[in-house]
């Protein structure tokens, strides 16, 4: 069984004259991203690796995340191929992933993420928002063979707050 992991960036300021990939994210964001690391703590899967998109809210949000739930960063890298917005890039990532690793999460973009929750999950998301997480389960060995799976989580920052 493969396991993906797929969370999106946490939100992003707009209040700097920056590159798209140098854009950080706004306070909201790293608490968003600690709130989701937190609740998903209580469940989190034995990750074999994890990978982020190069962009700085990407990376950032990858961070908070990965340190919240205790993963070891040895088993981490980025990778340009998931500074992606249409979700090709990376659903071809993700289909030449190791096959020694059955549980992998990846840092990225919308709209890539939505549509790729949505292609491979059963449950239909509206809309991935920042600092969401989606945890699909699929019943196959091999990376290159991944189709619809089951959507076993998502977190939402917002259904988290009080």
């Amino acid at each position: 069984m493969k396991q993906l992991i797929l969370m999106r960036h946490g939100k992003s300021s707009w209040d700097y004259e920056v590159s798209d990939k140098d854009r950080p994210l706004k306070e909201r964001g790293i608490t968003d991203a600690h709130l989701v690391a937190k609740s998903f703590s209580d469940s989190v899967p034995n990750i074999d690796f994890a990978f982020s998109s190069p962009a700085n809210r990407a990376l950032h949000t990858s961070m908070i995340f990965l340190r919240g739930i205790g993963f070891d960063l040895a088993n981490f890298k980025v990778d340009k191929h998931l500074y992606d917005f249409s979700g090709d890039s990376v659903s071809a990532f993700v289909r030449q992933l190791d096959n020694e690793w059955d549980t992998v999460a990846i840092f990225g973009h919308n709209y890539a993420f939505t549509s790729l929750a949505n292609a491979w999950g059963d449950q239909y998301i509206e809309n991935l928002p920042t600092a969401g997480l989606v945890h699909i389960t699929f019943s196959v060995d091999d990376w290159s063979k991944i189709s619809k799976g089951t959507t076993k989580k998502t977190i939402f920052p917002k259904d988290l707050k009080q």
